[in-house]
């Protein structure tokens, strides 16, 4: 019995040895080199413990107020295409939805009986014309009174206003497209009776959009002809669309006390189309601001705070006065200066008097732990 107790007394006390051995080479790291369990140097330890941050050097840039309103988009040009006379759709030259020229036949009516007025006004003139100039020569010999000239001029002058007229009626038949644009829906067919209210297609010029919206009244002195703008549509929520105001209305609505204003803006793939609801921003001051990226600042209450981390690599947090925000920037109106830097990753893990490391390796010289080497 005393034998087997002073057995386990003795493993007691070489398992309490070898914890404590345990517990000093985890202390002290390996005690044939007496280095820390860090690593060389004495503050491997140290550097895997420091956090890691993104910065961004706060710089200058042009930004601008604005105010924002709804707007609708018109065509530059629009009509809906009619016939000038009552006659049968002969030929339709144009597909739903086509891109015409100026000039570019869209429907031809029935000509018949304009074609045998204008071979036998064309022949009419002919004979006049033959008949003047047998005259003429008659006449510069003195063999015939001048009352006759004059009676064959008149007669070749009313067969070209003959001709004249039934050209003019031959192209009444032939319905062409006043200017460039893109086409609607076709709603006419060969054979079709038309008359002169009855539709055919519609055109639209939307090589430029007119954007027609509103502004307050108290926005009046700032909202110019040649002041930018830039418009969003639900269709296209990743590009922007840019313009100017053309014309700004001469009432101010007394019920809503709102002024109509209206930009053109270039539709050159023609994206945007007539009736399109858009989002539209004015410009209405532009100046050279000091702007840090959006989220590196961060907001306490009604305070806006960032990190700026200086050569020493120690991140202080630093109140800031926070202007506009526009696409990713805030304006900074007082707080920091061009060129310092200030944390725009890992924020969260940061507290003022903080060393850090920088994404990317060292900076300004020193080594990315930041302390000794």
């Amino acid at each position: 019995m005393r034998y087997l107790l002073a057995i386990v007394v003795t493993a007691l006390l070489v398992g309490g040895g070898v914890y404590y051995w345990q517990t000093e080479l985890r202390a002290t790291g390996d005690p044939g080199t007496g280095a820390p369990a860090g690593g060389a140097g004495g503050f491997g330890g140290r550097t895997q413990a420091l956090p890691l941050v993104g910065v961004t050097p706060v710089s200058r840039e042009t930004i601008y107020d604005t105010v924002e309103a709804i707007g609708t988009a018109q065509a530059n040009e629009s009509l809906t295409v009619t016939a000038k006379v009552t006659d049968t759709v002969r030929a339709v030259d144009f597909d739903d939805g086509d891109y015409v020229e100026a000039g570019d036949v869209l429907v031809q009516l029935t000509n018949r009986e304009e074609e045998a007025l204008l071979a036998e006004a064309r022949a009419n003139l002919d004979d006049a014309e033959v008949q003047l100039a047998r005259i003429e020569n008659l006449a510069g010999q003195n063999l015939i009174p001048e009352s006759e000239l004059d009676t064959a001029r008149s007669r070749a002058e009313a067969s070209q206003a003959r001709l004249d007229t039934v050209l003019a009626r031959l192209s009444d038949r032939l319905i062409l497209a006043p200017f460039p644009g893109v086409l609607g829906f076709r709603e006419v067919s060969p054979g079709t009776l038309l008359q002169p209210n009855t539709p055919i297609t519609t055109l639209d010029d939307i090589s430029t959009i007119k954007l027609d919206f509103t502004v307050p009244e108290t926005f009046l002195g700032a909202v110019t002809p040649g002041s930018r703008v830039f418009a969003q549509a639900a269709s296209y929520p990743d590009r922007e669309f840019e313009g100017e105001i053309r014309t700004v209305g001469s009432r101010v609505d007394p019920v809503t006390r709102a002024i109509q204003v209206r930009a053109h803006v270039p539709n050159d793939d023609r994206a945007l189309r007539p009736g399109m609801l858009l989002t539209v921003r004015i410009v209405m001051a532009e100046r050279l601001a000091v702007v840090v990226p959006e989220n590196s600042v961060y907001q306490i209450q009604d305070r806006h705070y960032v990190f700026v981390v200086g050569a020493d690599l120690v991140a202080r947090e630093r109140q800031i006065e926070a202007g506009e925000r526009r696409l990713g920037i805030v304006e900074v109106l007082d707080g920091l200066e061009e060129g310092e830097r200030v944390v725009t990753e890992g924020i969260v893990k940061l507290r003022d008097g903080a060393q850090v490391r920088l994404t990317g390796g060292a900076a300004d010289g020193s080594p990315a732990g930041g302390v000794g080497g």
